[in-house]
């Protein structure tokens, strides 16, 4: 049973209490009462989907309790919450969440008043990475959850499908975590310098592999991927833009005509957790081939791999394959 589902069942005010003694004992430095209130002593880390919950789990290790609010083969885009969800929101010591990708989740964290709360987006630079049909992931115009330094609609929240980007983001969170729980900030600051190195080895796999290839162009189904092109000299051509369930315009496709011809792309990628109907329609319709490209939002049974760096690893082989890695 989680730390969260334990103190579910105490009584609100009791609840309460509970959490200003956690919050107290984190202030004092003395994890060894910080979450006295759980079960296990653990800090109680609530994760809004995969790339974040692997963050914390790598990161905090034996020290963390993490729960994931997106579970595993659930588009996380379309993320509905529960009322208990969002109750327990606010009983958690630490919150780690990517906003404009989860319009639900911001609202909730937003909600939960949570002291020790992350957002991944801030620890690194977003971009904006063009495509037919712009797709904000659900941004407030306008609203509290759209005030990122310079932000504007638009910016491409997929920043953990680089491994450069993703090691800024996991040396961001160790620092949160150290303040979070300073009684185990040599833990932390030893598993994000053990973290980071398994993403720079990552990194050079990915230069190094996709160096010469016969062509730059790969086409998918879910514009996921507009970092990793930039990051390794490669073009991504999205079917229908950031919104993995966006049906594509017919101008769209016979655009994706053309730069199949012109690129010599042999390809169009699809993902775990959408249709892959759009792919296998257009791939036949164009004589390509049609592939696994993993947006890495979820790990399931169907995923290549049983972690980010595994599935990042089976990526890799299918963009060396699709583009004719020499």
């Amino acid at each position: 049973m989680t730390v969260m589902n334990v103190r579910r069942l105490i009584p609100t005010a009791a609840v309460a209490g509970a959490v200003a003694l956690g919050l107290t004992a984190l202030s004092a430095c003395s994890s060894s009462d910080a979450a006295e209130s759980g079960s296990d002593g653990k800090l109680d880390v609530v994760a809004s989907f995969y790339p974040m919950q692997f963050l914390a789990e790598e990161i905090g290790g034996s020290h963390v309790s993490v729960t994931s609010l997106t579970k595993p083969g659930v588009e996380p885009h379309d993320l509905e919450l529960s009322p208990r969800q969002i109750g327990g929101l606010s009983d958690a010591d630490y919150i780690l969440y990517l906003k404009n990708v989860q319009p639900a989740v911001d609202d909730a964290v937003a909600q939960a008043g949570v002291e020790n709360t992350v957002d991944a987006a801030t620890l690194t630079t977003l971009e904006s990475h063009g495509s037919e049909v712009g797709h904000d992931h659900g941004a407030e115009e306008g609203g509290e959850h759209e005030e990122h330094e310079g932000e504007e609609a638009g910016l491409d929240p997929h920043i953990w499908l680089d491994p450069v980007k993703y090691a800024e983001v996991a040396e961001g969170v160790g620092k949160s975590l150290e303040k979070a729980d300073p009684d185990n900030a040599a833990d932390y600051r030893k598993n994000t310098e053990t973290l980071v190195a398994e993403l720079n080895k990552l990194d050079k796999a990915y230069e190094s592999g996709l160096k010469n290839t016969a062509t730059k162009t790969f086409i998918t189904t879910h514009s996921a991927f507009g970092y990793l092109a930039e990051r390794y000299g490669l073009t991504q051509e999205g079917i229908a833009g950031l919104d993995p369930e966006a049906e594509p315009s017919p101008a769209r496709i016979d655009e994706i005509h053309h730069v199949a011809e012109e690129s010599k792309a042999t390809t169009v990628f699809f993902e775990t957790l959408a249709s892959d109907k759009t792919a296998k329609t257009l791939a036949k319709d164009l004589g390509l081939k049609t592939g696994v490209l993993d947006p890495l939002e979820g790990i399931t049974g169907k995923s290549a791999g049983a972690d980010y760096i595994e599935v990042m690893e089976s990526n890799l082989t299918a963009l060396q394959k699709a583009l004719g890695a020499k």
